[in-house]
C-alpha cells in the first residue's frame, strides 16, 4: 500500500512515498527485501531512491521519494550489473512527484537477468495484475513482457480511464485495440484529451500503444524505442501548440 507523507531530513522538508507491507493482499518478506535489493543496486533519476526501511515487529514500511519510469534503465542498464524485469507495471504503480514527474514503483515481483543471457526469466507461475500483464507471461517473463503491460497503461493514459471496470469485471482492452485498428478512436479517446491534442501526436501515441500489445512479442517496440517515439508525440504536440 502507497501513502504520501512529508520527511523532515537535513536537506529541509521532503515529500515521500511510504511502501507499507500488506499480507493480506498475500505479499510476504521475499518480495518486500526483493525490491529493497533492486532498489539498492540501481540508482537512476528515473528510477525510486530508496531512504530507508522500517522493521517493527510485522509491520515493515519501504520509505521512497518517488519512482519513475525507468524501464528501459533496468532492462539495459548499460554496465556489467544483471538486467531487471519489472514484471507488474500497471497504473497504480506510476506515481507522481510535485513536480508531476512520474515515478514507476512496484518492483517486488521483478526479476533479476544476466547482462550476457537472453532477456528472458522462465517461471513456473505467473504472479502481477491479471489485466495488465502479457498473454505470454504465463511461460515466461521478458522485456517485451514490460513493453505490453506498459502499453496497456498507455491506453489508459488515452482513454482517461483503467482497463477493466470494477463493476463488471470487464476488461476492455479487446474494445480498445479494435477501435485502434478500425481507425475508431473517436469512440474511445478522452474527451478532454481529443480537444487538445495534435493529430499527428495522437496518431504517433495511439500507433505505439497498440504495438506494444501485439500478440507476438517480435513485433513489439523495445524500450528504447518506446521512449524515442514518446518524445516524437512530445515535439509534434509542441509544435502544434506554437501555432497559437
Amino acid at each position: 500500500m502507497l501513502y504520501e507523507g512529508e520527511l523532515y531530513l537535513p536537506g529541509g522538508q521532503r515529500v515521500v512515498c511510504f511502501k507499507r507491507l500488506d499480507r493480506r493482499l498475500g505479499q510476504g518478506n521475499v518480495e518486500f527485501f526483493n525490491e529493497i535489493s533492486v532498489l539498492s543496486l540501481y540508482k537512476h533519476e528515473n528510477l525510486v531512491s530508496l531512504l530507508k526501511i522500517c522493521n517493527e515487529g510485522d509491520e515493515l514500511i519501504l520509505i521512497c521519494v518517488g519512482v519513475a519510469h525507468a524501464i528501459n534503465y533496468l532492462h539495459d542498464p548499460g554496465d556489467t550489473r544483471q538486467r531487471v524485469l519489472h514484471g507488474d507495471i500497471k497504473s497504480s504503480n506510476i506515481i507522481l512527484n510535485e513536480d508531476w514527474t512520474a515515478k514507476v514503483c512496484g518492483l517486488s515481483l521483478s526479476k533479476n537477468v544476466p547482462s550476457y543471457q537472453p532477456a528472458t526469466f522462465v517461471i513456473s507461475n505467473a504472479v502481477g495484475t491479471l489485466a495488465y500483464y502479457d498473454p505470454q507471461y504465463i511461460e515466461m517473463l521478458s522485456k517485451e513482457s514490460d513493453v505490453y503491460s506498459f502499453g496497456v497503461v498507455l491506453f489508459e493514459l488515452l482513454c482517461g480511464k483503467l482497463c477493466f471496470e470494477y463493476s463488471n469485471g470487464q476488461i476492455l482492452l479487446n474494445k480498445w485495440t479494435r477501435c485502434c485498428e478500425d481507425k475508431r478512436l473517436d469512440e474511445i479517446i478522452f474527451s478532454d484529451l481529443k480537444e487538445q491534442m495534435d493529430s499527428c501526436s495522437l496518431n504517433t501515441f495511439s500507433s505505439l500503444a497498440y504495438r506494444c500489445l501485439k500478440k507476438d512479442r517480435e513485433e513489439r517496440p523495445s524500450m528504447a524505442e518506446v521512449m524515442k517515439q514518446l518524445e516524437i508525440a512530445v515535439e509534434q504536440q509542441v509544435s502544434f501548440l506554437s501555432l497559437f
